[in-house]
């Protein structure tokens, strides 16, 4: 048997979004930028998917730019919304515990003299309101908060954090890394007072190459690519338009299918942690309830490394992470363990479970099954 559980680092492509791309590929291959009806057509699959995605969305469609995915997102959000915007100041607020997309652009951002506020987590992975109020400066120009924490599924408190930016700085522009809460929450940038929204297509059973950034039409960002013109100048470039059709098509199914999506992944998700509570030495460090993601489950299992672990349970069909699989080829101590507080014993021996639509309970046991047999016989090697 095999069961897939790495969903938050790519998920199946869905069977809609697949064929929809074949044909644009084969049949309707055209340059959108041409003017002849090759072209035309080629723009009529980006004009839908933007469309689509608006909808999701609730905002303009003019609002929704197309990159090659969530990585690019992040970089034009922060770096384009700095430059536009660093005459009004050069202060910007995020946490510790954002993936790499969004810390490594800060970094290079304070190598350009930005400064940046880090802020800190409790347990849970949430930040503190507190701590963010006093961090808001008249110079602050930015707030990057990730609505969900890609390692243990924290869900941070997007709507409180912008209300503190909109009592505080009104100017302050409000990024969400919506990486991978896009597809579990139904999100409403204008209602909840969300600036700039990244999202990649990968991550919702969408193909890879492909994500898209929200900007709205307030906030002032400077494009990081130059030439072409596409996108009004802000992401130039001819657009991969097999890739805008699948994200499209695949934004559409996902929210069609809501409720019902969030039951079945839901169900799954607490199936998994009853198991996992059920064996031995295994901590959990991921909650059930609303301050979690539906989709990720992390857990430490005692004396055993997490990569030993890993290729066991792929020996036996069973995919996971070790932790975020943009950095997977670069082995350390995850930051996001650290900063929530996880045990030393608990730092080397994580693992990420991270569900999607095509699981079934009958993965969860078959898995439950296999790590009741494995953990045993792992320890008795390690002591040995």
């Amino acid at each position: 048997m095999e069961a897939y559980f790495d969903n938050s680092a790519t998920t199946k492509v869905m069977d809609a979004a697949a064929k929809l791309m074949l044909k644009v590929m084969k049949e309707d291959y055209g340059n959108p930028s041409a003017r002849h009806r090759k072209g035309l057509e080629a723009e009529h699959y980006i004009k839908e998917a933007r469309t689509n995605i608006a909808r999701t969305l609730r905002v303009q469609e003019k609002e929704i730019f197309f990159t090659s995915g969530g990585t690019e997102s992040n970089n034009l959000a922060l770096i384009g919304a700095a430059m536009a915007n660093s005459r009004a100041g050069k202060h910007i607020i995020s946490t510790r515990i954002e993936h790499a997309s969004v810390y490594q652009p800060l970094a290079y951002l304070e190598s350009q003299g930005f400064s940046v506020t880090w802020l800190s987590v409790d347990k849970d992975g949430h930040i503190s309101l507190d701590e963010l109020k006093a961090s808001i400066r008249p110079d602050t120009i930015l707030v990057s908060v990730m609505y969900v924490n890609n390692e243990i599924g924290a869900v941070e408190p997007i709507e409180k954090i912008s209300q503190i930016l909109r009592e505080k700085n009104p100017s302050v522009l409000f990024h969400v890394d919506g990486i991978q809460a896009y597809g579990k929450y139904e999100i409403r940038p204008k209602k909840q007072g969300i600036d700039l929204l990244s999202a990649s297509g990968h991550k919702f059973h969408g193909p890879k190459g492909v994500g898209f950034l929200y900007i709205s039409e307030k906030a002032k960002v400077k494009p990081i690519l130059y030439g072409g013109g596409q996108q009004k100048d802000m992401r130039p470039g001819t657009e991969n338009v097999p890739g805008i059709a699948g994200i499209g098509i695949a934004a559409k199914e996902i929210y069609d299918h809501f409720p019902e999506n969030l039951s079945h992944i839901l169900e799954l998700k607490n199936a998994l942690i009853d198991a996992l509570e059920g064996l031995e030495g295994v901590e959990i460090h991921s909650k059930r309830g609303s301050e979690s993601a539906p989709q990720i489950v992390s857990a430490g299992f005692l004396g055993v490394r997490s990569e030993v672990l890993l290729h066991a349970l792929e020996d036996k069909g069973i995919y996971v992470s070790s932790g975020s699989a943009c950095s997977s080829n670069h082995p350390a101590i995850s930051g996001t363990l650290k900063a929530v507080g996880i045990k030393q014993e608990f730092l080397d021996s994580t693992l990420r479970f991270s569900l999607g639509i095509y699981n079934t309970r009958e993965e969860i046991d078959y898995a439950a099954g296999v790590l009741k047999e494995l953990l045993p016989v792992l320890r008795r090697y390690r002591r040995g």
